[in-house]
């Protein structure tokens, strides 16, 4: 698969500046291979944007589930296994007109930094991965990606932290105090602190996360307060029954979770277009919904989602 990025091979970057970009997948390896320094001169050289642009909605593509071991789509096991796939399906998502940005751990978001792909582009990093989906430490969500100081040096715009609440599980208050932390930190530097909240619990064996009005209102209230200082902080929260109230329960910014979706597109596009003209709400980031649609027209997919922000 050829994953050459709005026309450009491996050429010069645009401007002249240093550093190349690459056209294929086996060139991203013999770049990693052989000069990884070029990671760095291509961060150090990206060009950015402001983080509104004029229509004030954001549309952000989602893709850190990977590093959770969570790889399947809809019930389409190991979809997101094909690395080679992964990264065409978000480079044609990131080209798409009207799409703003990437949220994402440092393996993909610098795949796609080395195609081009995150040129004017906002790009958020992803902290926590390590409650592997599935294991017995799942609720000890371990900050395994992206810190503070990796974002800043990657001139990057902000940090994303998924927060899972479990009540019952004790590994839950090391998490909150980790993360407080991180808000801390990133409210200090100037970042946007993307907090996803849940209030979660296992069942038969797994982690489950409660999607009630109750429940995510009161996920909100517990997330808002982490850290010393919220004035950068933000939310990202599922779209669930009665949005309007649960809208209420904050004044921070909200983008608004995609998720893995188990209506028809219809429904879920109705609800997101709903949630979106809720006035706190500044955007949707989606993922997995646009990138393996049931018809695997990312194209499509995207537009669609880009018509209910424009």
């Amino acid at each position: 698969m050829t994953l050459a990025v709005d026309g450009r091979g491996a050429g010069d970057a645009p401007g002249g500046r240093r550093g190349r970009f690459v056209s294929s997948v086996s060139e991203i390896n013999e770049v990693r291979a052989r000069e990884p320094q070029r990671i760095g001169e291509l961060l150090g050289a990206r060009r950015r944007r402001d983080l509104f642009a004029a229509e004030g909605q954001l549309m952000i593509v989602a893709c850190d589930h990977p590093a959770r071991g969570a790889l399947g789509v809809s019930g389409r096991r190991n979809a997101m296994a094909d690395r080679v796939e992964l990264l065409g399906r978000l480079a044609t998502a990131l080209a798409r007109p009207g799409v703003d940005g990437l949220l994402a751990t440092a393996d993909i978001a610098e795949d796609l930094l080395l195609m081009g792909a995150l040129e004017d582009k906002l790009v958020f990093s992803s902290l926590n991965r390590g409650g592997l989906q599935g294991s017995a430490f799942e609720i000890d969500d371990r900050n395994t990606g992206y810190d503070v100081r990796g974002t800043l040096d990657a001139r990057f715009d902000g940090l994303k932290m998924l927060t899972r609440i479990d009540l019952d599980d004790p590994a839950t208050v090391a998490t909150l105090e980790r993360q407080g932390r991180v808000v801390t930190e990133c409210n200090r530097a100037g970042l946007v602190a993307m907090v996803e909240p849940f209030m979660s619990r296992r069942a038969g064996g797994k982690v489950v996360n409660d999607l009630s009005p109750d429940a995510v209102i009161k996920s909100v209230a517990i997330a808002s307060g982490l850290g010393s200082s919220s004035a950068y902080t933000w939310m990202k929260l599922p779209v669930v029954d009665e949005m309007e109230r649960v809208m209420n329960a904050t004044t921070l910014p909200t983008l608004l979770l995609g998720g893995d979706p188990e209506g028809s597109p219809d429904e879920t596009y109705a609800s997101w277009s709903a949630a979106l003209a809720l006035p706190s709400v500044r955007g949707l980031v989606v993922g997995r919904t646009m990138l393996y649609p049931a018809d695997d027209d990312v194209a499509k997919a995207v537009d669609t989602a880009v018509g209910l922000l424009r």
